[in-house]
């Protein structure tokens, strides 16, 4: 998952998508999908560093959400990437990591 700004619209991906499919073709594009997410109350944090590190920032997460009495809903979370982990050194990678609670 990738976070876009408010001003990408749907019609605005599906352009780029149709010039990116014409000059490298592949078939993983059929799986890209541009879609809101509506979220309840959650707890998110920016993670910087490789992704094996993220335990860390789960468990500020985790001491937080006891802090303030907040309980986890169900067992998965989200990952916003907010780089290419392909042009950035582990060490300056950004993540987003979201789970929701009650």
């Amino acid at each position: 998952m990738i976070r876009q700004p408010d001003f990408i619209t749907a019609d605005i991906v599906s352009d780029a998508l149709e010039r990116v499919k014409v000059k490298k073709p592949s078939q993983l594009y059929e799986k890209i999908r541009f879609d809101k997410i509506k979220y309840g109350k959650c707890i998110e944090v920016l993670h910087i560093g490789a992704y094996d590190d993220e335990p860390v920032s789960f468990q500020k997460m985790n001491i937080f959400a006891e802090k303030n009495c907040l309980n986890r809903i169900g067992n998965f979370h989200i990952e916003i990437y907010l780089n290419n982990a392909n042009r950035v050194l582990k060490s300056k990678l950004k993540t987003i990591l979201h789970y929701c609670v009650k």
